[in-house]
């Protein structure tokens, strides 16, 4: 599997994302200079953390009117794998590939530690090596962070099982405990705390590895039967 880690002026968890992916999971990745970009030869997009063009305007915003978008919402429609972290979860929401948006923290304080989770929906492209009710630690590393949305939008959320991630002890103030959300379609995920530093023991956990691994074998799977 072949992934593209998507670099803005200010990304800075690209490295983290191309290293779990190109040297802990053994599977292809290059790092896109956005401007640069043509997404059509890659498996997989991954959008990774950090200040897109400074977190002017709003976290996201810039980065989400970038001519790159178009692309990435191309391989999101063909049912294709989008990960967002953290930043890359702010510009899928500004691009509207994901619903909601990510406001400052309740207590208006940057954030930067272990987290747990708990796994709410194990049947998504990115969640099948997790069991149901899991809990799992990863680091989070944001200032906004706190996932909002109206009480429509969370009602279809919970409604289509698009809640992802919850936080077992919600640090920033997101509504419902949301750690990380899916589109109906369940091929892109956006995610505030960090699975790409998660991927090693030595770091202090190895549970996201379970995550990038359910990218590739789902990929695989899902290649396999459109070609067979």
């Amino acid at each position: 599997m072949k992934f593209a880690v998507v670099v803005f002026p200010g990304s800075n968890c690209d490295r983290d994302m191309y290293h779990a992916v190109k040297d802990v999971l053994g599977e292809e990745a290059e790092l896109v200079w956005y401007e640069n970009s043509n997404l059509a030869d890659y498996d997989g997009i991954l959008l990774p953390g950090g200040f897109s063009y400074g977190d002017y305007l709003r976290s996201g915003a810039v980065a989400a009117t970038s001519n790159v978008m178009n692309q990435i919402k191309e391989h999101a429609a063909q049912g294709k794998p989008v990960l967002g972290v953290c930043n890359g979860f702010q510009v899928l929401t500004e691009s509207g590939l994901l619903p909601g948006a990510l406001m400052r923290n309740e207590r208006l304080s940057f954030m930067c530690h272990q987290e747990t989770l708990i796994v709410e929906n194990n049947e998504t492209f990115f969640t099948t090596s997790f069991t149901k009710g899991e809990a799992v630690r990863f680091p989070i590393a944001h200032g906004e962070g706190n996932y909002f949305c109206d009480t429509d939008t969370l009602a279809d959320l919970k409604a289509n099982n698009q809640i992802v991630f919850t936080y077992q002890n919600n640090p920033n103030g997101s509504v419902a405990n949301i750690a990380g959300i899916v589109n109906k379609e369940g091929n892109v995920l956006g995610m505030m705390p960090h699975p790409e530093r998660a991927v090693e023991s030595l770091l202090g956990s190895d549970d996201g590895l379970k995550l990038f691994k359910s990218i590739v074998r789902n990929w695989r799977e899902s290649y396999y039967v459109a070609n067979a």
